[in-house]
């Protein structure tokens, strides 16, 4: 218990939000804790995570065309390297690279239409997310 597990995540898309519900419930059903709090972190300057409605895919659609029209991929960025991911920085700041989730009877406590989704914003890459779960 409140040992630190880490999900492998393939990204298919430069511009994806996937879902991580399932496998973080199944890090919290094996953790065996019933009341407590699980932490999610990412690692990358050029993704994210984010809690936002899972039911309807258009919402997450509408929230990554919307960052690609406020922080488009071309622009005047000085951090104008081979990868030309400047905005991928950006976007990543914009979401934040953490979510936490209560437990509560042995089940992350979301909201009826919340999921979370880690974004990735210069794919496809493999990623890490890591995660902690405490009781308390």
């Amino acid at each position: 218990m409140g040992q630190i597990r880490e999900l492998t995540i393939q990204s298919h898309e430069r511009c994806e939000f996937i879902k991580l519900d399932r496998e973080l419930a199944s890090l919290v059903t094996e953790s065996g804790v019933e009341e407590g709090v699980c932490y999610v972190y990412v690692p990358h300057t050029s993704a994210g995570l984010t809690i936002n409605e899972g039911a309807d895919p258009t919402v997450m659609q509408d929230i990554g065309a919307k960052l690609a029209e406020l922080v488009p991929r071309e622009g005047p960025y000085r951090h104008a390297d081979s990868e030309r991911n400047a905005d991928s920085h950006i976007k990543a700041t914009l979401t934040g690279s953490s979510v936490v989730v209560l437990i509560r009877n042995g089940e992350p406590v979301l909201g009826t239409w919340q999921s979370i989704f880690f974004c990735e914003f210069d794919g496809p890459r493999r990623r890490q997310v890591l995660v902690k779960i405490t009781d308390g």
